[in-house]
């Protein structure tokens, strides 16, 4: 074993990096054994240099992060700020010095990983971020290392925590969007501004990086199609429990039919029972891949928190670490095919429809031309009176697999009709 040190800069010390900090110091002697050399904290910038940080030298601490990124005897910078700035200077920085890094920042890798990769290559360093897209969940390197040698053609998947956590509340409590949303924040699953997580930015951008690996092309946060829970009412659980279904916050990447394009989308959607993301609970994450040689994989377990975020920037630290020893470099971007990214009007899928009309003779007859002069199939139509003092019915109808835009324009067409009172909800149906 060599006995000079491998230096790590850990940029951030927050909830995942302090655990990071931890793990490095409570299991020294068995990562200086997988790695070949011990490893060693450089330095630590953080912003509030007075909190007390349990386990770390005090005079370690630094804020000024640009010069600690930028130390010459650093081997590897370890990115957990977050952000897109400073985060993408720093570790730019750190590259230009010589240093490999492990990042966690899925924002900053979906909005401009194309340049840091770039970066890296240039400068004949590592940039690893399995911790960027499902925490302790290995996903990244399958995706881009075990998995190389085969065609992936769909990866469908639940990645964020929080979402699913309110999703499963409302579907086993009855609870309503807000009062699941409130139980989340107080058991400090949802931030205080849950913004990203429930509008899905957080998933969108999960799935951007997902998609550039799976299938080898660059695939930005702006190319991902978005929608949040925000308009998931109980009646949507209580329509999805009826058909057999569940309803979960996606990230779709698909590769189409042709293999001329590719789609990458986060919605709320209607599932099987039967598909295995349905008996996903709790705050967990799970993501299944479908791939032409493999087949079927699921990988499963907590995508989120310190600990499990801090293992897997642990198992990236220990894989750049070796790398150094060895002289040799890991796995970069693999985005030769460059395929172009098809907007969510193209995508082919199905519909659940829950519209209020009015329970007279011929509405039925009156919507079913609407999907008919759009070219929009119906599976199954189900209505039921209302109950209260106003006549009306509710109609659910559930498509056939079509281009969204076309249902799309179907669901505009039908709010124009005069015995149509409001289109309810509208939700897809995936997974079958």
């Amino acid at each position: 074993m060599r006995t000079r040190p491998l230096k790590v800069a850990l940029l951030g010390c927050g909830v995942v990096g302090s655990e990071v900090a931890r793990i490095m110091t409570t299991h020294a002697d068995d990562l200086a054994q997988r790695i070949g050399a011990p490893l060693e904290l450089a330095g630590v910038a953080v912003r509030r240099p007075d909190r007390v940080r349990a386990g770390i030298d005090p005079g370690l601490v630094t804020t000024d992060a640009a010069a600690l990124a930028a130390r010459e005897d650093v081997d590897v910078a370890v990115e957990v700020i977050g952000g897109i700035e400073p985060a993408r200077s720093l570790i730019t920085s750190a590259f230009e010095h010589g240093a490999s890094v492990v990042t966690a920042n899925k924002a900053l890798l979906a909005e401009d990983g194309a340049t840091l990769h770039e970066s890296a290559e240039k400068h004949g360093v590592d940039l690893y971020y399995e911790a960027a897209v499902a925490a302790a969940i290995p996903l990244v390197r399958p995706l881009r290392e075990s998995l190389a040698g085969d065609e992936v053609g769909r990866v469908l998947g639940i990645v964020n925590g929080t979402t699913n956590f309110i999703l499963d509340r409302m579907e086993s409590t009855g609870a309503g969007y807000s009062e699941a949303l409130d139980e989340a924040t107080a058991l400090g699953y949802a931030e205080a501004d849950p913004t990203a997580d429930v509008e899905g930015f957080d998933a969108a951008a999960k799935a951007a990086i997902l998609a550039g690996i799976a299938f080898h092309t660059r695939v930005r946060l702006d190319d991902v199609h978005r929608e949040g829970l925000a308009d998931v009412t109980a009646a949507d659980i209580a329509s999805a429990k009826r058909m057999g279904c569940t309803v979960k916050l996606l990230a779709i990447c698909e590769r189409a039919a042709d293999g001329r394009s590719v789609t990458a989308r986060v919605h709320p959607a209607m599932i099987p029972l039967s598909h295995p993301l349905a008996s996903v609970r709790e705050a967990y994450n799970a993501v299944f891949v479908e791939s032409e040689a493999a087949g079927q994989l699921m990988f499963y377990g907590p995508g989120a928190g310190g600990s499990p975020t801090a293992s897997a920037v642990l198992g990236d630290l220990v894989a750049a670490c070796r790398n150094k020893l060895s002289g040799g470099r890991g796995p970069g971007e693999s985005a030769y095919a460059q395929l172009p990214v098809s907007p969510m009007g193209e995508v082919v899928t199905r519909y659940h429809i829950s519209l209020d009309v009015a329970d007279k003779p011929g509405v039925l007859a009156q919507v079913a031309t609407v999907f008919a002069e759009h070219g929009v199939s119906i599976d199954t139509v189900r209505q039921k009176g209302k109950e209260g003092p106003h006549d009306g019915a509710w109609l659910v109808v559930v498509t056939h697999r079509a281009p969204d835009a076309a249902l799309s324009a179907t669901v505009e067409a039908l709010r124009s009709l005069d015995t149509v009172r409001g289109v309810a909800s509208i939700m897809r149906v995936e997974g079958e």
